[in-house]
């Protein structure tokens, strides 16, 4: 890790002086060295890259519209491309979207950024699972929440944790409900119902953040929450992303809710960016249009698939019977609950010793954290270097 800077000469914001490095981003720094195992990123496998197509898809953009391409658009985003989304969500249960309900975003983090300007102010309640994801805490965190945890089990989270105590004033709550960053885990029918039902009745905005929904490879595909909320008048702004089911490197994802929040949202993102890479919009709209994703995706997901069960078998091999761990239908990640007596930020540190890495599970809490906790990405790291790092993971687990 790289020691601490020394203090600056700079009269830096009291906002810019409390941020933080991401812990994962700091851990990656070590898996850049070759003969690191790295369970460590949450990063799509380079495989599932369209390469080609993407780049026919540029050329043809460049070609018959390049000058377009390669102008200001508006901020909203490329029409076709919000028309594309709006229909696309039909698939997750969001029937009655209309194009005016899409504002396209420089990735998916863009959009917790611009929800956090939006709905935070120092001090406000904030409603978050936990464990939660570490980029949506990050970006949150600059607004200085109040965060308020909801409790969560095996089902994921708990909506009888919205407890009237909880929901008072708070300005939403965050939640992904399919392959979840970092436990793997998936809100059944059930729940997604009561969730919603719970937030109509109080008046609870849910920001439903679902970058993996797209890479299911085990059970049945259930409703978005968007579909849902709107059902019974609950507010639901869905998050969407194409890193993972086309390439990272786009930096394109979506945002989808009431024309109300749209509208606010935009005027955040002209003070922001003005707009997103109209090329990208273009190129990403020339790869989808034609139904391009429902033959790609198939392959991504058997990739996936694949990759989850190597390491699930070498878990049940190689780690003591006092651990547990989930087993995700879908995404890229596998949540290990250590015995209680293990800290994971010291099992890494000796696990990096022995040429592995992992992300432990600390930094994903926002109070009662759960030291022995840590998460498992298997998607980019070859089958024998699975099984040899979880080997590892499991000898110095069992020295504990």
């Amino acid at each position: 890790m790289n020691a601490p800077l020394p203090p600056s000469r700079y009269a830096f914001s009291q906002r810019a002086c409390n941020l933080t490095s991401s812990a994962i981003r700091e851990i990656l720094k070590v898996t850049e060295r070759p003969e690191i195992i790295s369970f460590a990123g949450g990063l799509p496998a380079p495989q599932g890259f369209p390469v080609e197509v993407m780049q026919a898809a540029y050329d043809r953009v460049l070609s018959q519209q390049g000058r377009v391409a390669l102008q200001y658009g508006p901020t909203e985003g490329y029409a076709p491309l919000r028309a594309w989304v709006a229909e696309d969500l039909k698939r997750v249960g969001a029937h009655d979207i209309s194009p005016d309900e899409v504002l396209i975003v420089s990735g998916s983090q863009q959009a917790l950024d611009m929800l956090g300007k939006l709905f935070i102010d120092p001090g406000s309640k904030v409603l978050v699972e936990a464990p939660s994801y570490l980029g949506a805490l990050q970006s949150f965190s600059l607004f200085d929440p109040a965060y308020v945890s909801v409790p969560t089990d095996q089902g994921g989270l708990m909506p009888q944790g919205l407890t009237d105590e909880r929901v008072r004033d708070a300005r939403f709550i965050y939640a992904l409900p399919n392959f979840q960053n970092p436990t793997g885990l998936t809100l059944n029918l059930q729940r997604r119902q009561e969730l919603v039902e719970r937030c109509a009745a109080v008046g609870l905005p849910i920001i439903e953040d679902d970058p993996y929904g797209d890479l299911r490879y085990a059970g049945e595909a259930l409703p978005g929450l968007l579909g849902l909320g709107r059902a019974v008048g609950a507010t639901v702004i869905r998050l969407g992303s194409f890193s993972k089911v086309l390439a990272p490197g786009l930096r394109l994802g979506y945002i989808a809710a009431s024309r109300e929040i749209i509208s606010k949202l935009v005027q955040i993102k002209q003070a922001t960016d003005l707009h997103t890479a109209t090329l990208t919009q273009m190129a990403v709209y020339e790869t989808v249009k034609s139904g391009f994703l429902a033959t790609h995706l198939p392959s991504v997901r058997e990739l996936y698939r694949k990759q989850c069960g190597f390491m699930l078998d070498a878990m049940a091999e190689h780690f003591p019977a006092t651990c547990s761990w989930t087993r995700p239908e879908g995404g890229m990640f596998i949540w290990v609950t250590l015995p209680e007596h293990i800290d994971s930020g010291e099992l890494l540190a000796r696990a990096v010793e022995r040429n592995v890495a992992f992300v432990p599970g600390a930094p994903f809490y926002t109070d009662a954290v759960r030291p022995n906790t840590m998460r498992l990405s298997f998607v980019t790291v070859p089958e024998d270097k699975i099984r040899s790092g979880i080997a590892v993971l499991g000898e110095l687990i069992r020295q504990s």
